[in-house]
Parts: structure tokens; C-alpha cells; sequence
């Protein structure tokens, strides 16, 4: 079996230039924790996930408050707070975005696939053609491969 044969086709997919809040709004609405950033010509610039914006938002040092009382006391400046919410929302996908991304040929056997999600302990791994995505191979559609092929 090849990637090809494996990988989802119908690819969701963002711009460096879009937004980070927009991103994690479509992860959230199609059930994902990851997509290739590619550019006008689908070549695979890098990958976007959960991970990555949670380390953007850690940047953000959420503000600290006590309970004291049933009163909220903010330890950090709010408004300090409130500023760096708004840069957050505004940063795009280029900042974030891990640009080192692993992507294998749509021939590629899917043992090598196997290989390479283990050893990068990756979750996901873009599929090319002529350099230009052509499809996705997630360790969810690796394990639905295997029921296939064993049910």
C-alpha cells in the first residue's frame, strides 16, 4: 500500500497570511488538531497545530487573579492583558506555523509513512506531487487503513 492509497484527498488547508484566531476556529469546527500552510500554489510551506497555538497563547501570560472573599483580584494589569489579546487575535499563521515539515511522495509505501510518523513522533504528514499537496495521511487514517484491510 502507498500513501496515496491512504491519505485523506480533500485537504483543508490555511495561508501564512491568515489568522491565528481563525485557525484555531477551524480546527475546533472540523474536529482537527492540525493543517499544512500552503501558498497560492499548493506547495507546502509548513504545519499548523494545537500545539503551536497553544505555545503562541503561552507568550500571552494569561493574567493571574485571586478569589478572595467572592472578589476577583487581578495580580496582572488587565488592560495590559487585554492589549496582548489583541495582538495574539491579530498575529497570523506565518508566526506560528512550524515551517520544518515533513511531506512524502504520494507513492511513498505507507510503512515508510508508519516509520516516519514514529520517529518525529508526528501526527500527521502532508502528501505531494510535484512538490504541490495533493493530500494528507493522518495516524487516524493509518489506523482505519489496517481495519480495512484485517476487519
Amino acid at each position: 500500500m502507498l500513501a496515496k492509497d491512504v491519505m485523506t484527498r480533500d485537504v483543508i488547508t490555511v495561508s501564512p497570511s491568515d489568522k491565528v484566531d481563525e485557525v484555531a476556529q477551524i480546527l475546533i469546527d472540523n474536529k482537527i488538531s492540525g493543517v499544512p500552510v500552503v501558498d497560492a500554489e499548493r506547495h507546502v510551506l509548513g504545519i499548523i497545530t494545537e500545539k503551536d497555538l497553544m505555545v503562541k497563547a503561552g507568550e500571552l501570560k494569561m493574567p493571574f487573579y485571586l478569589t478572595l472573599f467572592d472578589s476577583i483580584i487581578f495580580l496582572e494589569n488587565p488592560i495590559r492583558f487585554n492589549n496582548d489579546l489583541k495582538k495574539y487575535t491579530a498575529s497570523r499563521v506565518k508566526d506560528a506555523m512550524t515551517s520544518k515539515v515533513l511531506v512524502v511522495e504520494e507513492d511513498t509505501p505507507l510503512n515508510k509513512v508508519v516509520e516516519i510518523m514514529q520517529d518525529k513522533r508526528i501526527n500527521r504528514v502532508p502528501v505531494v506531487r510535484h512538490n504541490k499537496l495533493v493530500g494528507i495521511i493522518t495516524r487516524n487514517d493509518i489506523l482505519k487503513s489496517l481495519v480495512r484491510n484485517h476487519g
